[in-house]
């Protein structure tokens, strides 16, 4: 099948034992969301338009029909003030609009909502910060800015109470208590701290950094130009670093040792004992079975004949970019970004279903039902609905400039945007 194509622009070894981390109960399930039974609020998929600085609500199951909008710039002067004070701050601005930002600035890159619908919490990477924004008024209630200078990847603990942060110029990640703003705690990573994932309930912390991705030394004999990339695992309560994988030994047992190491984003098997992820470059993904330490199956999607192979080419050395995992853990949703589809995946075959062409998709996440996939289609300016059941498209629903990450969230019931602000 051949998809539609899209004017592209520039863009440590295992530290404790198994026997260890299995006993310290790295391993256990953990609700990729936290819910809500409150009659007050309204289940929503929140869509944040990258270019643009605002999050468009849609409705979680059914026709994902739009429900509102609202800013989360709301300071946005006030912030450019301040950078074009500082020559500094000023140069790394320039700097992601040039690189990661293909020509643009980047205001939104991931949010959460409060666990009462009350805020909505984004990282903002031109800004180097997260914010709290009142979804009622669209004002700003609070602002912490990362170390470094750019933040990037969120994730939210089980109970919705604490929100971790990937500093990506400080190799750091900040986890923040979402209410207030204040940190709790921090720990280390490798280059480029990208996804965040809990596990085992909230009790751990998974970060997966991604090395150098805004330089052009992309080929494989370069590939040790890239940084230091592995998946950081921290205590959650205490911020200790308990294991690091660097998955390079671990593709060079495989047989892949001309693939990146870079892991991008990543989806858990039910039970958290299997982790899917794709890796810089590849269309396709890796199975690792996290209790043996091996990688342990490969997938490889078809290649778009419209894509050029060479490697400078791909946005942040993204190829295939988004993936998730349906509820009963029996498919996987990939959206391929560089390759203009998504598609979705057995489990237990790795075979994939129709190619559903999409406009440079760049995320994946299931429904609030988890009968379908969502994908943000950042070429289109739209997000596509997917039925896992059968892989067909259901519906596409327009949103705003460079829609990226899609989560699911709570707000209140009956809201459709900020009432000022």
């Amino acid at each position: 099948m051949q998809v539609p194509a899209f004017a592209r622009r520039r863009r440590s070894l295992l530290s404790g034992v198994m026997a260890a981390v299995t006993a310290a109960g790295i391993v256990s399930a953990a609700p990729a969301a936290p819910a809500s039974a409150d009659p007050a609020l309204q289940e929503v998929m929140l869509v944040g338009n990258n270019w643009e600085g605002t999050a468009d609500a849609i409705r979680s199951t059914g026709d994902f029909a739009k429900i509102g909008r609202i800013n989360l710039i709301p300071d946005k002067d006030q912030r450019l003030r301040e950078i074009y004070l500082n020559p500094i701050r000023l140069a790394f601005f320039l700097g992601i609009r040039e690189t990661v930002g293909e020509g643009h600035d980047q205001f939104v890159d991931d949010m959460y909502t409060t666990p009462d619908g009350s805020a909505i919490v984004v990282s903002r990477p031109s800004f180097a910060d997260v914010a709290s924004i009142d979804t009622a008024t669209g004002r700003l209630n609070w602002r912490f800015p990362v170390s470094g200078y750019r933040s990037d990847h969120m994730a939210v603990s089980p109970d919705g109470s604490r929100v971790a942060v990937s500093a990506s110029t400080s190799n750091t990640v900040h986890v923040l208590d979402i209410r207030t703003g204040r940190q709790v705690g921090s720990f280390r990573t490798g280059d480029k701290p990208h996804e965040n994932v809990f596990t085992d309930g909230g009790r751990y912390i998974w970060n997966m950094s991604i090395g150098e991705v805004n330089n052009d030394l992309d080929a494989p004999w370069l590939d040790f130009l890239k940084g230091d990339r592995k998946i950081t695992i921290a205590d959650a309560a205490t911020f200790e670093v308990v294991r690091t994988i660097d998955m390079r030994p671990r593709l060079d047992a495989f047989g892949r040792r001309d693939f990146s190491d870079a892991v991008r984003p990543v989806a858990f098997t039910p039970d958290e004992s299997k982790l899917y992820f794709q890796v810089s470059f590849f269309n396709g993904f890796f199975e690792y079975d996290v209790a043996a330490d091996r990688i342990t199956r490969e997938k490889v999607l078809p290649k778009n004949p419209d894509t050029s192979d060479d490697r400078t080419t791909f946005v942040n050395d993204s190829r295939h970019h988004g993936l998730a995992m349906n509820p009963a853990g029996t498919k996987l949703c990939v959206a391929g970004t560089m390759d203009d589809y998504a598609t979705v995946v057995d489990r237990a075959t790795l075979q994939e279903g129709p190619l559903v062409p999409a406009s440079k998709p760049y995320w994946a996440t299931v429904s609030g039902d988890g009968r379908a996939c969502v994908i943000s289609e950042s070429g289109a300016d739209q997000v596509t609905a997917i039925d896992f059941a059968t892989g067909r498209k259901i519906t596409s629903v327009p949103v705003g400039d460079h829609p990226q990450r899609v989560r699911l969230a709570h707000l209140p019931a009956g809201w459709t945007g900020p009432s000022a602000g």
